[in-house]
């Protein structure tokens, strides 16, 4: 699984894009720590598993 930055979003967030799938997620770009939903949905949308991650 290739994951690659595509491009800056608005504000502190960036879309990246999963060749495989063909599908793009928008992760936060920030210094604070990640809620543990909000990565489970990250992980869910750009199809990779917990266990992969």
């Amino acid at each position: 699984m290739v994951l690659s930055c595509d491009r800056q979003a608005t504000g502190s967030h960036k879309i990246w894009y999963n060749p495989e799938t063909q599908e793009y997620t928008t992760i936060p770009n920030h210094s604070d720590d990640i809620l543990e939903r909000t990565l489970t949905a990250i992980l869910k949308q750009a199809a990779i598993s917990p266990d992969d991650f």
